[in-house]
């Protein structure tokens, strides 16, 4: 695994300098995870935190009843279970690997006087926080205020404009997870997909979504409801 290359393209690192990416480099441990593999626990120790080089990583938690709610999905150049890291607490919920991962563990103790001695990977850090900040207050938003439909057709939207693929978005998780990362369960979730379908909002061929009429997506995903 050539460590310098992978940490120049995460999003934590990449305005920093090789000789800075070769310090990090050096205290970083490489580790692979299979499918279904835990990275950590909810309450565990936080010792550091990981980088993804390839793969994707779920983060979740699970309620007393045994449901599980995913926080959010992570992918190649992103870092995960760096906010407990730095508050020296235990990590707030599990991550699990969605598909064989390559990931680089950094140790909090090691990386905390790296950090002291760059101003530039301070403001990164910075950085990193308040984007989470802003994901974990938009998902705490949708849970609270959105009907699953309004989250489901926000989502569509989401992935529509991240991916290129104009108004086709292909799912890369399952709609198991998909529910999950929604805040309901399957059964509910198909029910929603086929009455969206029904009114022309949308278009389901497998993991393929065919968003047909995007100005109603909008619409509930701005707080609309679905027709009777």
């Amino acid at each position: 695994m050539d460590v310098p290359s992978i940490l120049g393209k995460i999003t934590l690192f990449e305005d920093l300098p090789e000789r800075q990416l070769q310090r990090i480099a050096s205290i970083v441990i490489p580790k692979r995870f299979d499918k279904g593999e835990s990275l950590f626990f909810e309450g565990q120790p936080a010792t550091g935190f990981y980088a993804i080089g390839t793969g994707r990583v779920k983060v979740y938690k699970v309620s007393l009843e045994g449901k599980e709610q995913i926080l959010h999905l992570f992918g190649s150049g992103e870092v995960i279970g760096e906010v407990p890291v730095f508050a020296g607490g235990r990590y707030p919920a599990h991550a699990e690997a969605l598909e064989p991962s390559e990931l680089l563990f950094i140790p909090r103790d090691g990386f905390i006087e790296l950090v002291k001695a760059d101003a530039t990977l301070a403001l990164n850090m910075l950085a990193l926080l308040s984007i989470r900040l802003r994901q974990f207050t938009h998902l705490i938003e949708n849970l609270s205020l959105k009907e699953v439909p309004g989250r489901l057709a926000a989502y569509l939207l989401y992935m529509s404009d991240g991916s290129g693929g104009g108004d086709l978005v292909e799912l890369d998780i399952s709609k198991g997870q998909l529910a999950s990362l929604l805040g309901t369960i399957p059964e509910t979730l198909s029910r929603i997909l086929g009455k969206m379908s029904q009114q022309g909002l949308l278009r389901v061929q497998g993991r393929k979504i065919a968003l047909t009429d995007r100005e109603g997506l909008e619409k509930l995903a701005q707080g609309g409801k679905l027709a009777p």
